[in-house]
């Protein structure tokens, strides 16, 4: 046998053990993390959500590379106190499904929420969105101006950016090599890389205790929610330089609450332009705050959201 085939032989044995690992990971995380909620079927997908408390009704969207449980875990007990807290798992995150037929961008995913809404019976919410979720609440309310009360973006990204998106986020859009990517190195190493990863999105403060455990953050490293993720930062700023253009057509309030020192999604890029287009629009800097500025700021965040709900 050549030095190539035995080469080749190693190799693949290599990526098998890889593929095996992740699965038996990917069921162990599933067993240790299971639903929250109930599943509720929209246009033929399944989305997972919980319901909780009464009142004026508050849905909650989170952002790239999270899940409800980025809320169970802060603002929505805290909510729920006074208001009824719809909080979604969005296409290909947690425990909600993904659709087949092309990427669900935030004017699809906010139809499918809208749609999700009806069923349920709540009605004329306001829109929370956090990060990359925000696209998902602008869009909302682009294509339901009526039946929204207002949006509440925490850290939201609303705007095309010039920087790029990171390697992995490249490698798993690329045909074949990126659902083998996924299926085989992202788990392991995204071991290794998490607490390094939730530092950065907590800089400058410091992840809350037990974060990672709290909001089954390892959930994300699964390959359908990691490819699910990695498909919406990819294309989410090409896809804003189309939404951005019809900001105009916004009339109803918006609160904008940034973090002074997020380097994510900076208020120069985001909050500060759309701020500047928006009449009703009001920002609100937390000093100090990076990205994950609703579990470093739970009480200031729940206060700010509790009184534009009171306001309406």
């Amino acid at each position: 046998m050549s030095r190539t085939a035995k080469s080749l032989i190693v190799v693949g044995a290599i990526f098998t053990l890889l593929a095996s690992y992740t699965a038996i990971a990917t069921w162990r995380v599933q067993r240790a993390y299971p639903p929250i909620g109930q599943h509720i079927e929209v246009q033929g997908i399944r989305l997972h959500y919980v319901d909780v408390g009464k009142g004026p009704t508050i849905v909650l969207l989170h952002g790239a590379n999270a899940s409800l449980r980025d809320f169970s875990t802060s603002i929505l007990d805290d909510l729920a106190i006074n208001y009824r807290v719809i909080a979604f798992d969005r296409p290909g995150y947690g425990y909600s499904e993904r659709p087949s037929d092309g990427w669900p961008d935030p004017g699809r995913q906010a139809n499918l929420i809208h749609e999700a809404l009806r069923i349920i019976g709540a009605e004329k919410p306001t829109i929370v969105g956090h990060s990359w979720a925000g696209s998902v609440v602008l869009a909302y309310i682009l294509n339901h101006p009526e039946d929204v009360q207002g949006g509440v973006l925490l850290a939201g990204a609303v705007n095309p950016w010039k920087s790029g998106v990171s390697w992995p986020v490249i490698a798993a859009g690329v045909p074949v090599v990126g659902e083998f990517f996924s299926a085989t190195i992202v788990f392991p190493l995204g071991q290794f890389l998490l607490d390094s990863l939730i530092s950065g999105v907590f800089y400058p403060d410091t992840p809350t205790p037990d974060y990672k455990t709290k909001t089954g953050a390892i959930l994300a490293l699964r390959p359908g929610a990691f490819q699910a993720s990695a498909e919406d930062v990819r294309m989410l700023s090409k896809y804003l330089e189309n939404q951005s253009s019809r900001y105009g057509e916004i009339e109803g309030p918006i609160l904008l609450v940034t973090g002074e020192s997020d380097t994510i999604v900076p208020a120069w890029n985001h909050a500060d332009l759309l701020a500047k287009r928006l009449s009703k629009a009001k920002i609100v800097e937390l000093q100090g705050a990076g990205h994950a500025l609703h579990h470093s700021r739970t009480t200031e965040v729940v206060r700010l959201i509790s009184n534009f709900v009171k306001h309406r």
